[in-house]
């Protein structure tokens, strides 16, 4: 699959084509721990990108070089178009970032806590601070705390405070370390909800998440991340489909069923209540149709036979060999 950039670069996209681009991009710690290893990302401009890997597979350190926070060992990383980190001073007030959470003042209250964050800006206009901070603290649902200190904050409060933040001013990128860390159900759905709101508005976003539920439901381009190494990007629909999807079996004789598709050279057979499950053959097995014959054949009562579609979470196993939270 590849990550496509090579033959986008042939076709002659232009250099504002993405909005994140690193090459060779590599972070070894002291010690020898390479964190981060060669990685070649195209971030593409108006996308929500999902940076999806396993907790320690080298996000946050990506995105700390990305943000000019680490030097990098070797390896270049531009953002906006611009070289970083020296470029940083130029491109920064372009980019809205929440990383490793929010750093926040208890003893402010929210509202305060975003004002003291505005006030450090130097592009921020004072004269319009208290009404940019009113909107920030309403696209994140948290107007009715705003005059509640941070250090009474739930750690999901804490996480959107931390996204209004970022959204102080318009921002032609978005960079979210984990964004719906701590939060419940009905602030994940919400924090989603905003990421596509930014996006339809023409912001950039760049999510890094271990939840693949996530990156399904919000993401247009994702890439997967694993051990400090990339293993493929491209869009989110393309990615499932590189992998392969699951032969099912409905039927009230599981056990029977595994054992003829077993004898038939189909692997990973998992027999559950009312269905059995494995890997399709390939192009030097049986077929479909062959195979469905067999059960038949051998007495087992088929009520559905198929191939379930592959999804991501499918996908990040055949590249891995390994799965993570699918949802938390």
């Amino acid at each position: 699959m590849g990550d496509g950039s090579a033959a986008e670069r042939a076709a002659g996209a232009p250099d504002d084509a993405w909005v994140i681009e690193t090459r060779g991009l590599t972070k070894r710690f002291r010690g020898g721990q390479l964190a981060v290893d060669g990685l070649d990302l195209t971030v593409p401009a108006g996308s929500v990108f999902g940076f999806l890997g396993p907790n320690g597979s080298g996000k946050t350190t990506t995105i700390r070089m990305l943000m000019g926070l680490i030097e990098p060992s070797s390896g270049t990383a531009r953002l906006l178009g611009r070289p970083m980190p020296g470029a940083a001073r130029t491109v920064l007030p372009k980019v809205g970032a929440l990383i490793e959470g929010p750093a926040l003042y208890g003893f402010l209250s929210g509202r305060d806590n975003l004002r003291r964050y505005d006030s450090a800006d130097p592009t921020a206009d004072p004269r319009t601070r208290t009404a940019r901070v009113a909107a920030a603290l309403d696209r994140v649902g948290l107007t009715p705390a705003a005059g509640k200190k941070a250090r009474a904050y739930s750690l999901g409060m804490k996480q959107r405070l931390g996204l209004a933040a970022a959204l102080l001013q318009p921002r032609d990128l978005l960079v979210l370390d984990e964004p719906t860390n701590g939060l419940d159900p009905q602030g994940m759905r919400e924090i989603r909800t905003l990421v596509r709101e930014l996006a339809a508005d023409g912001t950039t976003v760049f999510l890094s998440s271990h939840l693949l539920d996530e990156i399904e439901q919000v993401c247009t381009h994702a890439a997967v991340m694993a051990k400090g190494r990339l293993l493929v990007q491209g869009p989110v629909a393309e990615l499932a489909a590189g992998a392969r999807g699951r032969l099912v079996v409905a039927t009230p004789d599981p056990g029977e069923a595994a054992r003829v598709l077993k004898e038939h050279g189909v692997t990973d057979v998992e027999a559950g209540e009312g269905r059995v499950t494995g890997s399709p053959p390939g192009a030097d097995g049986p077929g479909l149709a062959e195979l469905n014959a067999a059960l038949v054949h051998a007495g087992v009562r088929v009520t559905g036979f198929g191939v379930e579609r592959a999804s991501l979470e499918d996908a990040f196993v055949a590249l891995t060999g390994e799965g993570f939270d699918v949802a938390g």
